[in-house]
């Protein structure tokens, strides 16, 4: 059967869109075209994306890539996996070439994105996604995975609960790629800002791994009370969290080594790097005044981060 998603587009190849793009590439039912920038993108350039996963090591060669949005074909799928401090620009830029059937799947962290897509893409459905996956650009044009379930777990575009995605399956299925489909992702969703969110800000605020962080207990009571905090807007928002997120989520934690540096962590220590604090501390504290739920540790350390920031430049 003849499917109607023929180009799809990875907006941002960095470790998360260099991983499900490289799969798509080695479908020859469609055409994939990367956003990559910089010596990354002269690398694939000139000798495809070397994906190396923790079965196998594949080199994969896209349709195009460019880092002019221009050049980008009339898309029938974008992954959109940016990050958020990028979103907005991205988004303007691809739009000219999204129809009101071209499907958006961000995969990037936070729990208002498609909120935040819909605001600029007036019609085209915008599937609310989540994704664990360790992966990392390890030299220009080489994405190396090691970790995490590697599963998208997605939903319906709530303002397009008609929209038929039997193709975007198969396109998945015939691609290898792993996914979920839920009725409802949001739990899914929050269940994951429920962990990245504090321990990505205490990691950054203290400069302390996550494993200093466990045996840490001051440091681990300021984490639980951001989850305290991120868990009370969940429950305002009509959110169906397991009563045991709070100490499921610590488990989890457990399971991560020692020496373990969030990504948000290693973006926030480079002093000429954009963070993603939108997104995982400012989020929380806009959420708050519209639920009215009181969130003073996250302000705190927000606050805190901020002061640093300036001092480091």
């Amino acid at each position: 059967m003849k499917s109607a998603i023929k180009q799809i587009g990875i907006i941002g190849t960095g470790g998360v869109g260099g991983y499900f793009g490289g799969k798509l590439c080695l479908n020859p039912a469609v055409e994939v075209s990367f956003i990559a920038r910089g010596a990354h993108l002269k690398a694939i350039r000139d000798r495809g994306l070397i994906l190396v996963t923790e079965q196998e090591t594949f080199t994969c060669r896209p349709a195009l890539a460019t880092d002019r949005f221009t050049d980008l074909p009339v898309l029938d799928l974008a992954l959109v996996c940016v990050k958020s401090y990028d979103l907005e620009a991205a988004i303007r830029k691809v739009l000219d070439v999204l129809t009101d059937k071209t499907i958006l799947i961000p995969l990037l962290n936070g729990v208002d994105i498609p909120e935040r897509i819909r605001k600029i893409v007036p019609a085209s459905p915008i599937l609310p996604a989540c994704v664990y996956i360790g992966t990392h650009i390890e030299s220009p044009g080489k994405i190396v995975q090691k970790g995490g379930s590697c599963t998208i777990t997605f939903g319906p575009d709530p303002m397009r609960l008609d929209f038929a995605l039997q193709d975007l399956f198969r396109i998945f299925d015939s691609s290898g790629i792993r996914y979920q489909w839920l009725d409802d992702p949001r739990p899914a969703i929050w269940t994951k800002f429920l962990f990245i969110a504090p321990f990505g800000l205490v990691t950054a605020c203290f400069d302390k791994t996550i494993g200093e962080v466990r045996e840490s207990e001051e440091l681990r009571d300021i984490a639980v009370s951001i989850m305290r905090e991120v868990h009370g807007l969940a429950l305002k928002k009509g959110i169906a969290l397991p009563p045991s997120i709070i100490d499921d989520t610590l488990q989890t934690v457990a399971g991560f080594p020692y020496e373990t540096r969030t990504s948000f962590q290693r973006d926030f220590s480079d002093p000429n790097k954009p963070d993603e604090r939108d997104i995982l501390g400012d989020a929380v504290l806009r959420l708050g005044r519209e639920c009215g739920v009181p969130t003073p540790v996250t302000a705190d350390i927000l606050t805190r981060l901020q002061r640093q920031k300036k001092l480091d430049n």
